[in-house]
């Protein structure tokens, strides 16, 4: 049996739930490998076919959505025709909302996110669009190598015609700090750390807030051309800015911030939006 293989052939934006580190923003890079015979053209499929048809597939199930374990502890969902309501609780006891319209959420038939279950669970429908002569498929998902600082984080932009209005999806990011023309490594670190698993909010998408449990909450709600989206996410896993959260405005966000902290030094902010591109800021 012939083999035919892409790697990176596309990468994943999403965001899950952790059942300890509550909502997190990740992106994964695909790779496939498609088993069959060989057709009249000798030839398994078309590469130029591969990418566009599996990509495209891939996008419409699982980029930039919240990607939900449907058999994990403390969950809830109930829906109406126009919007879906998941609420999830943590280890720890924190209480999540999502609402959104179904096409934001992808619920996975098992009792955690991984990127083993996600490829378990998209491998059957992405099968049913390959020709007749593709026999088996195999799916890898896999993180991107980062020998550098890096940081995860959910958000969601209103003003976006695509996907990227949806409430919940996020990244897995480098980010990359100069200060005086110097690499510095400290910055970086510190960035990471206090944006870890970080959910960046524009504050005038805070619609209320509440106290459930002696913990404080963000309700943020916003109409996008999809539908009504809607969040309630601990404060503690927040950090609210008041522009929208682009990649472009993070990095000028971050640029101000250690310029704020250090007035006499110039700094040169490269701020990634998962996989190989983003913005650079310098001050």
């Amino acid at each position: 049996m012939q083999a035919l293989f892409v790697d990176n052939l596309t990468v994943i934006d999403f965001a899950y739930f952790h059942p300890e580190r509550g909502i997190v923003g990740e992106s994964l890079i695909l790779d496939v490998t498609l088993f069959g015979e060989l057709n009249d053209e000798g030839m398994l499929f078309d590469f130029s076919f591969v990418k566009k048809r599996i990509k495209s597939c891939v996008d419409s199930l699982v980029d930039h959505k919240f990607l939900v374990a449907k058999q994990q502890a403390e969950i809830e969902i109930s829906e109406s025709p126009q919007h879906l309501n998941i609420t999830l609780k943590s280890t720890t006891g924190d209480y999540y909302e999502h609402i959104s319209p179904h096409e934001a959420v992808y619920f996975v038939d098992a009792e955690s996110v991984t990127p083993e279950t996600i490829s378990t669970a998209i491998n059957s429908e992405i099968m049913e669009i390959l020709p007749d002569n593709v026999k088996k498929l195999t799916l890898g998902l896999r993180a991107e190598d980062i020998q550098k600082d890096f940081y995860h984080y959910s958000h969601g932009l209103k003003k976006h015609f695509g996907d990227c209005q949806r409430i919940a999806h996020g990244h897995r990011s480098k980010i990359e700090v100069w200060e005086n023309e110097h690499y510095a490594p400290d910055w970086t670190s510190h960035i990471a750390e206090i944006w870890r698993d970080i959910y960046l909010a524009t504050e005038e998408d805070i619609q209320d807030t509440k106290i459930i449990n002696g913990q404080k909450y963000y309700v943020f709600r916003y109409h996008a051309n999809q539908g009504m989206f809607q969040l309630t996410i601990p404060q503690n896993d927040c950090h609210i800015i008041q522009t929208d959260t682009t990649v472009e405005l993070i990095a000028d966000y971050l640029a101000n911030y250690l310029k704020a902290k250090k007035p006499d030094s110039n700094f040169k902010v490269k701020a990634y939006e998962g996989v190989d591109k983003g913005a650079i800021v310098s001050v």
